[in-house]
This record gives C-alpha cells, sequence and structure tokens, in this order.
C-alpha cells in the first residue's frame, strides 16, 4: 500500500473508531455525567449530525483550499473534538463536542478519497478507496473493541484521549508523506452544486442510501436479533461483530477488484446477492451456527458494495468530486438515522424477526436503481443531427 493512502487510511480508523466506540462506552457516560442512557445515546446522534452538516458545508466552504494544509486542518479539528469529549465538564459541552468532532469527517474522507484516486493507476480506482476503506473496517472490528476496554478498565474520558491521541500520531504521518500540491480549480459555487442537477449524480448518491439502507439496518440491531432471533447470548454478541468484521475485510478488498473489473454490473450483482440473502436471513437465523455464517456472509457483502459505490459517484460527478463525495457520506448518515428508526418501529410491532425481509426489499430498491444506472450506461450515444455535427479530436 503506498504510504500516503496508508497515513490517510490510519486517519479513518481513528475517525471511525471515534464514531463507533460511543456505542461501547455509554454506561459509563451515564454514570459519569448523571444522564440517562437515552440521553447519552443522543451523543451519538450529535456526531451524525455534525457529519450530516459538515459534508456539504464544510466541503464547500474549504474547496479553494490546496489539499495537504486543508487535509491537516480537518485532522486537527478531529483532534481537538475528541480531546475537547475527554475534558468536557458536562454533558453539554459532550455534546457539542461530539458535534464538532464529527463536522470533519464527511468532507476528510471526501478528500481523501479523492486525493488518494488521483495518485491510483488506471483502472485502479476501486481498489484504491478500498484501501481506504479498509480503515473503517479496522476501525469496527479493532478500534471499537480497543476503545470500549479501555474506557472500561480507565474511564470514559482515557477512550476519547487514546482516538486524539492515535489521530495526533497518524497526523505526523501525513504530513510525512502527503505532498504539497496547488489548490484544485474550482469554479463558483453555484458551478459546483450544479452538479447535483445531474440525474446520473443524483442516482449514484440514491444508490448508496437505498443499497445501503436495508444491510445498516440489519447491522443496527445486531444485538436484539442475535439474543432474541438467534439464541445468541449477550457475550456472544461482541464475537459476531468480530464475525462480521471478518466477513467486512474480505468483502472490502474483494468489492474493490470487482468494480474495477466491471463496476455497475458487479454493484447490480453484489445488491442481488445481498437481498437474496437478507431474504433467507429470517429463515436461517433462529439457529445458532446458520446465523453466524450469516453474519460473515452479510459482513462480506456490506463492504463489497461499498469501494463500488464511492468510485460511482467520483465517476458521475467529475465537475464536483469532493464536494459529490461528502454529501454522499452525509447521505449515508440520513439512511443511518431513519434504518435506527425503522428498525426500532418494527421490533416494537411484528418484532425483530422481520427486519431481516423488510432490509431484502429496501436492498432491492438498491438493486433497482443500479440496473436502472446500468442501463443508462448501455445506452448508445445520441447521433449529431445536421445542425450539430459530431465534434472532431
Amino acid at each position: 500500500m503506498p504510504l500516503p493512502v496508508f497515513s490517510l487510511m490510519l486517519v479513518v480508523f481513528g475517525l471511525t473508531t471515534g464514531e463507533f466506540v460511543i456505542a461501547g462506552i455509554l454506561p459509563e457516560v451515564s454514570r459519569a455525567l448523571s444522564v440517562s442512557v437515552p440521553a447519552a445515546g443522543l451523543l451519538v446522534s450529535a456526531y451524525a449530525l455534525g457529519m450530516i452538516v459538515g459534508g456539504p458545508v464544510v466541503t464547500t466552504l474549504t474547496a479553494r483550499l490546496p489539499r495537504r494544509p486543508l487535509i491537516v486542518g480537518l485532522i486537527v479539528t478531529s483532534i481537538a473534538g475528541n480531546t475537547a469529549s475527554a475534558l468536557a465538564p458536562g454533558y453539554p459541552v459532550l455534546l457539542a463536542a461530539r458535534f464538532v468532532a464529527g463536522l470533519v469527517v464527511a468532507t476528510f474522507f471526501a478528500v481523501a478519497i479523492s486525493t488518494a484516486v488521483s495518485t491510483a493507476p488506471p483502472g485502479r480506482q476501486a481498489s484504491t478507496v478500498a484501501r481506504l476503506t479498509l480503515g473503517m473496517n479496522l476501525g469496527i472490528v479493532a478500534g471499537t473493541p480497543l476503545g470500549t476496554l479501555i474506557g472500561h478498565d480507565l474511564g470514559w474520558r482515557a477512550t476519547f484521549a487514546a482516538v486524539a491521541e492515535f489521530s495526533a500520531a497518524a497526523l505526523i504521518l501525513v504530513l510525512w508523506s502527503i505532498p504539497a500540491r496547488p489548490a484544485p480549480t474550482v469554479g463558483s459555487l453555484a458551478g459546483e452544486l450544479r452538479v447535483f442537477t445531474g440525474r446520473d449524480v443524483m442516482l449514484a448518491i440514491a444508490l448508496t442510501a437505498a443499497g445501503n439502507l436495508g444491510i445498516v439496518t440489519v447491522f443496527s440491531f445486531l444485538a436484539p436479533l442475535a439474543t432474541d432471533v438467534s439464541g445468541f447470548s449477550d457475550e456472544a454478541v461482541p464475537v459476531l461483530l468480530l464475525v462480521y468484521g471478518a466477513g467486512a475485510v474480505i468483502g472490502n478488498f474483494l468489492g474493490g477488484w470487482l468494480a474495477d473489473k466491471a463496476l455497475m454490473p458487479s454493484l447490480a450483482g453484489l445488491l442481488a446477492v445481498l437481498a437474496g440473502v437478507l431474504a433467507v436471513g429470517g429463515a436461517i437465523s433462529g439457529h445458532r451456527l446458520p446465523a453466524a455464517v450469516l453474519w460473515f456472509v452479510l459482513g462480506v457483502l456490506a463492504f463489497a458494495i461499498i469501494p463500488g459505490m464511492q468510485t460511482r459517484v467520483l465517476a458521475t460527478a467529475q465537475a464536483a468530486p469532493t464536494l459529490a463525495i461528502a454529501v454522499n457520506a452525509s447521505g449515508f448518515q440520513l439512511a443511518a438515522a431513519f434504518a435506527g428508526w425503522l428498525g426500532g418501529r418494527l421490533i416494537d410491532g411484528p418484532g425483530p424477526r422481520s427486519i431481516y425481509p423488510v432490509a431484502a426489499a429496501l436492498t432491492i430498491v438498491g438493486l433497482l436503481i443500479a440496473l436502472y444506472s446500468l442501463r443508462r450506461d448501455r445506452r448508445p450515444a445520441a447521433a449529431p443531427t445536421p445542425q450539430e455535427p459530431a465534434a472532431h479530436h
């Protein structure tokens, strides 16, 4: 892995750990700050809200900055947010600190992806994206459990301090490995925003939201699905997370390789398989061994679709790729927020097992978008009219 991509991947690992680790230390935060667990849960929402707002706003405001100082500034802001979280004297300050920490995440992902892809050999863009998103896999598989252990042993403040310290170490490697380049040439704000009037761009963003909504709903409720449907003990849930994460690492590289070979056909195929696996999930998840295999396969498929989806946004938004990727990340967070609401309604209504078929139906919506996009790609170019002769190159 090239050193610049590796350094950016380490930052992604730190950001992902900072996003998800709060779930493992919520009870400690709740007790320490004398707030209810639901109130402590709003710390997750604050981080997500920062990503949703920061995606378009921060990316637009920083579009004309040179990439290297911008990357450094975004990492420093994340470090400041996590440091403030560790030092927060009370709940309101911690809530604000989580918002600040999340504010720069979507922009960093977008800048990191566009920076890494710009150095990739032709035909290897999706594989390069997969190397970056490996940081997300490792943040879920390793960073979140480690951060939770630190919180249990040394207190929840130590968890946020550790995330800040790791990000600071990664920043040193970024400073050493990322070359200085001139600021990108961008048009006016109206010109940048005009990229979203393109149907292919909007379809790519819709594909990310719809294609991920089903699997994110399932993953968000892994614990009740594992215990109430599959019969696992509470102690087995972290093991299932590791099983899911192991599949995610494999799927990440598989998806990047497939997308480099055939972007939209591979995405459509993966979504079709994911919908099928989710459809049978409700039937087989009542037994522990099939359920464990199911979680591994879901991890593979959930992360196999990500490199291709990010590459599709880049390919369709060449006029403003960084802004489009940032908005895409914000859209994913909105989908994740909706997934949390939807899963809760399903558990309170027909029961947790119903999440699987509903997730399959949602994934089919993503599949239909992928198939429609593939059909658009295969349309023959319109023949020039006599008044509009074909351009010669």
